[in-house]
């Protein structure tokens, strides 16, 4: 196992960790007293009591597996949890025996030693056991959904599709005679098509760099589709700059040409809008319909989208999101998601 392993462990060093570790010792805490007490003013004596307790034992566990942490990523998972409970196991020891030799814990808990030890170890032991597991089983999904999405972006990679590089080299090799210079500006879009297609799916774009991407497979087709595709732009203050997942708007754009535009004898148009209010950027894509009504640009437009929405809500969770449908006899497709700090 490569020493560069990443530790199922979180970090227990971070606040959410460690105020996470407190509500549920409290909880805990409150369960343990609720069971034991036979009226209210025994359960608040006893909760008092059995909370700072386990406060105790939560807390130094989890301060010596922060400081252990660059040790335990080393590790393989099994040891690393091995270690991690043993961890556990032995801070549970010492807060007891520390506990009875600092108070009268017969008068406060209604125990003897040999009880709180028994107790004290059972509990950490089960709870820390359940608690790793969860904590292992976790790590696991997220490693599921990190590998979904690196598929997801593999497959919009593989969405240009061969007949687009024939379409298109045959329009290069049309314009050589007529016109060598815009053969020449078309090879170098599609160069530049490719080049984003085969990048690495952990890559960040940026919005200016998606736009301008969509800008060079337009004027593609463009060549191709002449004045049967119409194009109308409508950006407003957008923050080029922002970044975002690679292969975003692109797709959007090269489904609307497919399957609606290009799918048309007469053609159609595709209208791209953008815009930025309270922190949000907001794209669209819509564009005419076959005289199928469209039927066939849904059905076959499906997979495009969900690999998008997810993708989406991989990088910016709640705070992004995506809407299709009909307006004003348009198909269209609206994303949105938050303005990070470039390298977020």
């Amino acid at each position: 196992m490569s020493s560069t392993q990443r530790s199922f462990l979180p970090d227990f060093c971070g606040v959410r960790t460690v105020a996470a570790v407190v509500v549920s010792a409290t909880l805990m805490a409150m369960v343990l007293s609720l069971a034991a007490a036979d009226h209210l003013r025994q359960f608040w004596e006893s909760f008092s009591v059995i909370a700072l307790y386990i406060l105790w034992i939560g807390l130094m566990a989890a301060a010596l597996i922060c400081l252990l942490k660059g040790w335990l990523g080393r590790m393989r998972h099994g040891w690393a949890g091995l270690v991690a409970w043993c961890v556990i196991m032995l801070v549970a020891l010492a807060v007891s025996l520390c506990t009875v030799w600092l108070l009268p814990v017969e008068m406060l808990v209604n125990v003897t030693l040999q009880e709180l030890l028994v107790r004290t170890l059972g509990i950490s032991g089960i709870l820390g056991a359940l608690i790793l597991r969860y904590l292992y089983e976790n790590h696991r999904q997220k490693q599921r959904e990190l590998a979904e999405s690196r598929a997801r972006f593999q497959a919009l990679q593989a969405r240009i599709r061969p007949h687009f590089l024939f379409n298109s080299l045959n329009t290069v090799v049309s314009l050589i005679p007529s016109d060598p210079a815009c053969a020449e500006e078309v090879l170098q879009d599609l160069s530049d098509l490719f080049r984003a297609s085969l990048g690495d799916e952990s890559r960040m774009s940026t919005l200016s760099q998606e736009l301008e991407l969509a800008r060079q497979y337009l004027a593609i087709e463009k060549q191709r589709l002449g004045k049967r595709l119409q194009v109308a732009w409508d950006l407003e203050n957008l923050p080029e700059e922002v970044t975002l997942p690679a292969l975003l708007l692109q797709p959007l754009v090269e489904n609307a040409v497919y399957h609606g535009v290009g799918a048309s004898v007469n053609g159609g148009e595709i209208r791209i809008f953008g815009r930025y209010r309270n922190g949000i950027v907001a794209l669209t894509v819509s564009n005419t319909l076959p005289p199928d009504d469209g039927k066939a640009y849904q059905a076959g437009n499906h997979m495009a989208l969900e690999n998008i929405r997810q993708r989406l809500q991989m990088r910016f969770g709640p705070a992004a999101g995506m809407h299709t449908g009909m307006v004003e006899d348009h198909y269209q497709v609206r994303i949105w998601f938050p303005v990070q700090e470039k390298g977020k």
